[in-house]
């Protein structure tokens, strides 16, 4: 078995950057249960931006600012699924592999 084609390499390569790009393109925010805490993150699951209701700012509040952000990120990462399974064009990877 030889090495890969480096014109089919440079073609993946592109591909790979352009899927990644529509990926950064995507906002998508998580939120807790309450609301009061909310997490805005892209498709390339990068950080982008917090919400934090006024009310948790007082410092006993801790517990539940830690609570709500991983209610959040959870949200976030169960839409970020479905977000990618309604994108997928099954062409489109068939294409990346050369099939």
């Amino acid at each position: 078995m030889g090495l890969p084609n480096p014109i089919e390499l440079i073609k993946m390569q592109n591909e790979a950057k352009k899927l990644q790009n529509q990926l950064r393109e995507k906002k998508i925010k998580g939120e807790s249960k309450n609301g009061m805490i909310r997490v805005y993150m892209n498709g390339a699951q990068e950080f982008e931006d917090v919400y934090i209701d006024e009310e948790y700012l007082d410092p006993d509040m801790m517990d539940q600012i830690k609570k709500g952000f991983k209610e959040a990120f959870k949200d976030y990462q169960k839409k970020l699924q479905k977000e990618m399974v309604q994108d997928m064009d099954i062409d489109q990877i068939k294409s990346m592999f050369g099939k």
